[in-house]
């Protein structure tokens, strides 16, 4: 009876290799996703939660500025911790308005000239046969952007969509309306789900000298930004009454200011908007005009922050510069062309916006 047990019970050599195979791979399948996991939340807790407080930093700031998406921070940190970390990462502007006079239009004639450093000489030597602008790629530390540089400031003016108040436009279609050699976005607008049509900008608008829209809403810092009828960039907090009588022909409201009559803001942290795509606007003291996008939210550039701007309008002589609306915002056309690589999502990675700087022959 024990003898006919024993020869009844499959021998463990005896199970089909297949059987064998088949439970192999799922243990190594459940060892593997269990490392994977393992891995992964040190990783996600370290970078969090960690002694390192730098990624915290950069992902409560670039979280809390996006106005739409402030839960991607407080699902991860208390009220006490953000408020820690945004106290740490601030930008306090210069407490001055842009004084124009200070600006003195000068042309260059190109021979014999000796070039304060690498940054002049790339601004001030022309490309052949172009004397309205200049292309320049800039670059830094996890990201990498453009550099316009705009030889005649009568050439740029404030373009809106046709649509304002009902509906934004792309840049593409408002480049070729307004027949633009270059187009920038400008101003923030109303996004209340990060997915709005573009219709109201932040702030008061001015084109031609006039108001042509006033919508209240939550600034975002700064102030108005514009050229006056002498085509010199002014940056001031002021009232729209105010803004007139200082003689804007064009002009939008946002911010922060990043250097004033040639004071640069004082920066603590990153400044305390992350990092993401950007956009700015600057003027030197020559009268030149800089354009600056930097790309943001891809693998080649993560983005920059209030510092990176900074620093780059400082390189380029900027005497006047402020930043303007980023993220997926961010978007530059120069002949027809989307030169940056924009993250919006929608057709070639545009939104649909309301108001642009261009530039015109």
């Amino acid at each position: 009876m024990e003898t006919n047990q024993r020869n009844n019970q499959t021998p463990l050599s005896n199970i089909p290799s297949k059987q064998k195979k088949k439970w192999s791979k799922k243990k190594k399948i459940i060892v593997l996703l269990a490392s994977l996991f393992t891995v992964f939340l040190s990783v996600f807790l370290f970078l969090f939660y960690g002694p390192w407080s730098g990624f915290r930093n950069f992902w409560i700031t670039s979280a809390m500025t996006t106005m739409s998406h402030q839960y991607l921070a407080t699902w991860f940190y208390s009220d006490e911790t953000i408020q820690e970390v945004l106290e740490a990462n601030q930008l306090i502007e210069v407490g001055e308005v842009t004084d124009p006079d200070l600006i003195t239009f000068r042309k260059y004639n190109g021979n014999m000239m000796i070039y304060k450093n690498k940054y002049e000489k790339e601004i001030l030597t022309k490309d052949p046969g172009n004397d309205l602008y200049k292309v320049i790629e800039v670059s830094g530390t996890g990201f990498e952007g453009f550099l316009v540089a705009i030889y005649d400031p009568s050439k740029i003016s404030l373009a809106t969509s046709k649509y304002l108040g009902t509906r934004g436009e792309s840049i593409t279609t408002v480049a070729q309306r307004e027949e633009a050699v270059i187009a920038m976005n400008a101003g923030g607008f109303y996004d209340p789900d990060w997915n709005s049509n573009g219709a109201l900008p932040h702030g008061t608008v001015i084109k031609d000298g006039k108001i042509v829209s006033d919508f209240e809403d939550a600034n975002m810092g700064g102030g108005f930004i514009g050229f006056t009828e002498d085509d010199k960039l002014v940056l001031g907090k002021m009232t729209k009454e105010e803004a007139l009588e200082m003689g804007y022909r064009d002009a939008i409201e946002f911010g922060p200011f990043l250097i004033v009559n040639g004071k640069s803001s004082f920066i603590k942290g990153n400044g305390g908007w992350g990092i993401a795509p950007r956009t700015a606007i600057g003027q030197r003291k020559d009268g030149i005009v800089l354009f600056l996008v930097i790309n943001g939210r891809i693998p080649n550039s993560i983005g920059a922050d209030m510092v990176d701007l900074t620093e780059i309008m400082e390189n380029y002589g900027a005497y006047n510069a402020a930043n303007l609306d980023g993220g997926s915002s961010t978007e530059l056309v120069i002949e027809n062309k989307i030169i940056n690589t924009p993250v919006a999502g929608g057709e070639n990675g545009l939104r649909d916006m309301s108001t642009f700087w261009i530039v015109k022959e």
